[in-house]
């Protein structure tokens, strides 16, 4: 596995960060609520919020002093507030290297930790996204469903699956 720092998110990271956000790639792979293009703007933003939350909802993933990816905790409200959504991106050319198997190990430790009423966190990827997939899988989850055509991004046709871990 390659080395990196998981840690709170700095604004120091925002040239990094942007950078790397700013990549089809990375935007192609998360919903439509993430930009693309992702400029200083969002990044801004994105950073203010996630450096004021309390507790801490989000890490960055820090390569060779570069922020370049993300791991974030997403409270469930209503019936369904016993779950956290787990969301995640790593810059492409860090991938393979076991490091957002890593991430989301770590994270899914805080978020037990750091949320006691919480039982479940769940992630749901694209059935494109066969990375993805092997990564919730390598850090301890399980595929829960298998929504068949439930999301169109740009103009694909995609399945949504649901994998999840549970605290033991």
């Amino acid at each position: 596995m390659a080395s990196f720092e998981f840690r709170p998110f700095r604004m120091e990271d925002l040239s990094s960060f942007v950078k790397n956000a700013n990549d089809p790639f990375v935007a192609d792979r998360l919903t439509d609520a993430f930009p693309h293009p992702y400029t200083e703007e969002h990044g801004r933003a994105f950073l203010e919020r996630v450096i004021a939350a309390s507790p801490p909802t989000h890490r960055a993933i820090v390569v060779d002093g570069e922020a370049c990816g993300a791991v974030g905790l997403h409270a469930q409200s209503d019936v369904w507030k016993r779950n956290l959504e787990i969301g995640y991106w790593l810059a492409q050319k860090h991938g393979g290297q076991g490091i957002m198997t890593e991430a989301i190990k770590r994270m899914v430790e805080f978020g037990f930790a750091t949320y006691p009423d919480i039982d479940r966190i769940f992630a749901r990827p694209y059935g494109s996204n066969i990375a993805s997939q092997r990564v919730l899988e390598k850090a301890g989850f399980n595929l829960e469903a298998n929504l068949i055509g439930t999301m169109v991004k740009r103009g694909r046709i995609e399945d949504e699956l649901i994998y999840a871990v549970r605290r033991t």
